[in-house]
């Protein structure tokens, strides 16, 4: 799905020549048992509780905002910066889903009880930003949560290894924004001041060369990286002989491990709260505050 001479697609799903396939992959993706298990312990590291209020930035089609609504009783807001995936989180039932930029949030300062990212933070153009954005609608104690595959991790079992590692340096160097980050966002939460910083490890192995969209489409980065000018178009082809006949024999393993990361936001001197949750003026309710950001998409 990755076009030459453009960045990843979820960079601008809106843009893409049809926006609805993005909306599918992150289904498929949604229906994997690995991708299930690590969503669900990314929710349970913000220690949600029942009445809280929970931020998800690039929250795609918002069945993971669903999923902390109906398991934790918390309320959820979720942004996204495609228009295709807010209307999408908006019709499958997540009423609070409007378009924003993870770099700008359109929120307040303490706003939110917590906030997550899920592979998001991969993508951005800047990370910091989109960090330290999250940190400022997050209230003192409050915490955030990041998933990320790190792809300095990866491992390709076909048999030619140097090109093997030339293809999989591809996607950690050229095809994502930050596909390397993840094993450092324990760092950065703590440059930034935060408490009680959990990380934990997760690796995705596939054997299967029909799960995951052959990870997200792995037996095409060869000619991605070829048509893109970093790999010679015969070892693209090449590696898909070799990625191809490592599948029929049954030899097929690939494995990238994520990164599941949080942290406390310090505490500090309360603040006076008045009896309804503030979102952006101080009346108003939650359907208004969503209302109010969708008109202006």
């Amino acid at each position: 799905m990755d076009d030459p001479g453009v960045a990843h697609g979820f960079t601008s799903v809106d843009s893409q020549p049809r926006p609805d396939d993005w909306v599918q992959v992150l289904d498929r993706v949604a229906a994997e048992p690995f991708y299930a298990a690590y969503k669900q312990r990314l929710q349970e590291l913000l220690r949600p509780a029942a009445g809280g209020l929970f931020l998800e930035v690039g929250a795609g089609t918002g069945d993971a905002a669903q999923a902390l609504r109906s398991r934790w009783g918390a309320e959820v807001v979720a942004v996204d910066s495609s228009l295709t995936m807010a209307a999408q989180a908006r019709a499958r039932g997540l009423a609070h889903a409007c378009v924003a930029d993870g770099h700008r949030l359109p929120f307040g300062a303490g706003r939110f009880d917590g906030a997550w990212a899920d592979r998001v933070v991969q993508h951005v153009a800047d990370p910091g930003r989109v960090l330290d954005e999250l940190l400022r609608v997050v209230r003192p104690g409050g915490r955030v949560a990041l998933a990320d595959p790190d792809y300095d991790t990866q491992v390709l079992d076909i048999d030619d290894q140097d090109l093997a590692r030339r293809v999989l340096r591809f996607r950690a160097d050229v095809l994502l924004r930050n596909g390397t980050l993840a094993h450092r966002h324990g760092g950065l939460l703590a440059a930034r001041g935060l408490d009680d910083i959990t990380v934990e490890a997760r690796t995705l192995v596939v054997r299967d060369p029909s799960a995951v969209d052959h990870v997200m489409g792995l037996r095409t980065w060869a000619h991605t990286a070829a048509a893109r000018g970093h790999l010679d178009p015969a070892d693209a082809d090449r590696f898909v002989v070799q990625f191809d006949e490592a599948a029929r024999t049954g030899r097929l393993t690939y494995a990238v491990t994520f990164f599941l990361t949080a942290g406390t936001l310090p505490d500090a001197p309360k603040r006076p709260t008045s009896a309804v949750r503030t979102y952006g003026r101080a009346s108003e309710s939650p359907s208004t505050y969503a209302r109010s950001w969708s008109a202006r998409e």
